[in-house]
């Protein structure tokens, strides 16, 4: 019997992670690539070929197909939507079917292996999303310009602002600004501000800070526990507001989070109290990643009910 073979991907704006899986939903290898997020300008579909192929590629690899291989069905989840990325991809990806949606649909549908729920995810930016048997919804997800909340991006800026505030003398003393400053290899908050607003300064490399900010917190930093707590906060907001659009108070829900932000043991377990302060509602990390949920979801497409195993060898694996 000739194996089919479907491929979920996920593509962030830290990286990519490709899954290759059988009709047995059984994982046969996987691979990661760069970030791909951007497709305006002639670098951003470059790196978006590159990070298609490449996680794609390494994935094949560790599942032993060649070049050829070809997937009945390939779901790819993006950062940014899909729009401007479909003529793009289909032009490097050797698939009879191309699906290509947002990463927050592909999270959700990992987070509760196909099922109905909630996911929050905060990495460099932040969303919530969900879905019952009727219909998705989701709150923020906005762009880090007009949202972001509790992002790693935005707890990054909120450090900055505190760095700043010190500085001016007219915020309180915080570790932060030094820790910054050492980071980034700035003398002051001002010319750091300066040198972020540049192109040389993406907002992933500026959600990069996010875990200093953590670290000032567990040392005892007000600001930075202030500046974690309200993250935590602005996170449990958009996951009750996608609870409201959705189910009833009354009804059982599951919240899954997921993203770099939930690292931090603050922002963990500050939004998992407030999560089940909500009669009826369990929270927890998300059962399976976001390249599992667009696995799942091209096995969907195909009309196929499947539980994902994975039964290559340890050593072939790709231990993120």
């Amino acid at each position: 019997m000739k194996t089919r073979l479907f491929l979920g991907l996920d593509g962030g704006q830290s990286g990519t992670t490709a899954v290759i899986g059988d009709q047995t939903g059984r994982i046969l290898g996987r691979g990661t690539g760069g970030p791909c997020n951007h497709t305006a300008a002639a670098e951003g579909r470059a790196r978006l070929e590159s990070a298609v192929r490449d996680s794609v590629s390494c994935a094949r690899g560790l599942a032993g197909l060649d070049a050829s291989a070809r997937f009945e069905v390939a779901c790819l989840g993006m950062s940014g939507g899909p729009a401007d990325k479909v003529s793009i991809i289909e032009a490097v990806l050797n698939a009879d079917r191309i699906l290509v949606t947002t990463d927050a649909a592909v999270a959700l549908s990992g987070a509760v292996a196909g099922g109905q729920g909630t996911i929050v995810i905060a990495g460099t930016g932040s969303i919530a999303l969900g879905r019952n048997h009727e219909r998705l919804a989701r709150a923020g997800g906005w762009g880090y310009i007009f949202g972001d909340e509790g992002s790693a991006f935005d707890i990054a800026r909120q450090a900055l602002r505190a760095a700043l505030r010190m500085e001016e003398g007219w915020g309180p003393p915080t570790v932060l600004r030094q820790r910054i400053l050492d980071s980034a290899g700035f003398d002051n908050a001002n010319d750091a501000l300066h040198a972020f607003y540049g192109v040389a300064w993406p907002r992933d490399r500026i959600a990069r800070f996010a875990p200093l900010v953590d670290q000032a917190a567990q040392q005892g930093d007000a600001a930075a526990a202030e500046i974690l707590n309200y993250a935590s906060l602005q996170l449990a907001t958009l996951a009750m507001c996608v609870r409201s659009q959705l189910w009833t108070a009354e009804d059982p829900v599951a919240i899954a989070f997921s993203g770099g932000v939930f690292r931090s043991p603050l922002v963990r377990d500050r939004f998992q109290s407030l999560m089940e302060l909500e009669p009826g509602t369990t929270c927890g990390p998300a059962r399976l990643g976001p390249a599992e949920g667009a696995l799942l979801e091209a096995y969907r497409a195909a009309g196929l009910t499947v539980t994902l195993s994975d039964e290559r060898p340890a050593g072939s694996r790709d231990e993120r």
